[in-house]
């Protein structure tokens, strides 16, 4: 059974950083593209950040990109994301997804194993 864990949300002052943590387990790893979404208060569910199973691939929303840096050990079953610059629009809930591929992806609907969420809160 795949197990997907997300730690490292929390309450962050505009222009703080926070790092997410993410630690899948189950089923081989290495051989499979992660990804993060978020979702804020009555909003829909969007792409953050994708890596593909070796991390020499990755992409970026363009609303996080320059800011958001995706990372992964596969040594550890982990992905990383780590937010520098957070604005008040950043809030909302993260959900890191695993996909059953090599190759990294934006669509939420090629992810089949999700966490529960860690929640980031930016305060102005």
């Amino acid at each position: 059974q795949v197990q997907v864990v997300e730690s490292g949300g929390g309450l962050v002052q505009a222009g703080g950083s926070l790092r997410l943590s993410c630690k899948a387990t189950g089923r081989t790893f290495v051989n499979k593209a992660m990804g993060w979404f978020r979702q804020a208060p009555g909003k829909e569910i969007e792409f953050v950040a994708s890596i593909n199973y070796s991390g020499g691939s990755t992409y970026y929303a363009d609303s996080v990109k320059g800011r958001f840096t995706i990372s992964r050990d596969n040594t550890k079953n982990s992905v990383y994301l780590q937010m520098n610059s957070l604005k008040p629009e950043d809030t909302a809930v993260y959900y890191c997804a695993q996909r059953p591929d090599m190759l990294a992806s934006a669509h939420k609907t090629e992810y089949d194993a999700w966490g529960q969420g860690t929640q980031v809160t930016v305060s102005s």
